[in-house]
């Protein structure tokens, strides 16, 4: 029973976590829609003086008129989703689907890499998991019920002790011996097999499990590894790059040696650069939750 709650609950914080993660994505992404929508409108307002003055065609209004409206249709489908990542996150808190939640501002730190060993963290998975705790529990009904049946093989002995009275008195007593020997031998070695491949499929139960727990914190670890160096990456690199080339793409348009559809790619480099981080972020986090589920405790 203690394992079962320990499931459960790591099981709804595993939720929790995940849910909240994938509320920081979204919100976070509007955010980066709205930021985006503003730039756009800047940039048809660039369209537009420019082409009033004879320096571009139309068709670089109407780009920009276009590139604006498909963010526009996109804030739309992400305050959607942002209204359904709030309602899921307040449903596992046990509030009403539209009660406030605040925005969140940060994603909580990530493990130092020293604590995310698979040596280690498998140790506390096989002492702490409550799945296996659970078919350690079966095992030991199993093997409680194997040495049940097993007693049956030899004969039960019961001494019994009574007074006999003559007028108010005690003047004699009677010991009884009952002896009962089982004679129904093929019934008994049927039910020892039985309490045997009980407890043998207990345990192969339990080290199927051990194997897939075992493997699911490899491949979790391995994620949140892959998302965490990801996520520097863009960092400190993609995002800054993306961002000078915004920045010499813009010069270069106003300026009339770049077109307006090097412009927008450059846009929608640095929009991109953006979500991929805020992916990272969001799959770490998943991840990390995973894995504290798998363990039964927090990192």
């Amino acid at each position: 029973a203690q394992a079962r709650r320990s499931g459960t609950w790591a099981e709804l914080a595993a939720k929790v976590k995940a849910a909240f993660a994938q509320y920081y994505y979204v919100g976070h992404s509007l955010k980066l829609a709205q930021e985006l929508l503003r730039l756009g409108g800047s940039l048809e307002q660039l369209t537009q003086a420019r082409y009033s003055d004879g320096l571009v065609p139309q068709q670089d209004v109407v780009r920009a008129q276009v590139e604006k409206t498909a963010l526009r249709s996109e804030l739309l489908m992400l305050e959607t989703e942002h209204h359904h990542a709030a309602a899921r996150l307040n449903a596992l808190l046990r509030r009403p689907p539209a009660a406030p939640l605040a925005e969140p501002q940060a994603l909580r730190p990530l493990p130092a890499p020293a604590k995310l060993d698979y040596v280690a963290l498998e140790a506390r998975l096989q002492a702490a998991n409550p799945q296996l705790a659970a078919q350690d529990a079966q095992i030991a009904a199993a093997e409680k019920n194997r040495e049940l049946v097993t007693k049956n093989r030899y004969p039960d002995l019961t001494v019994g002790v009574s007074p006999i009275q003559t007028r108010n008195r005690v003047s004699e007593w009677e010991l009884m011996f009952e002896v009962n020997i089982p004679l129904q031998q093929e019934s008994r070695r049927s039910q020892e097999r039985e309490a045997a491949a009980m407890a043998s499929a207990a345990r192969s139960r339990k080290d199927a499990a051990l194997n897939q727990v075992s493997a699911d914190l490899a491949e979790n670890l391995s994620a949140l590894d892959s998302a965490r160096r990801l996520e520097q990456l863009v960092a400190t690199a993609l995002l800054p790059q993306a961002d000078l080339a915004f920045k010499a793409a813009l010069a270069g348009y106003e300026t009339g040696k770049l077109d307006f559809a090097t412009l927008l790619d450059a846009q929608r480099q640095i929009r991109k650069a953006k979500l991929d981080r805020l992916k990272a972020q969001a799959e770490a986090q998943m991840r990390l939750a995973e894995i504290e589920r798998l363990l039964g405790e927090e990192l």
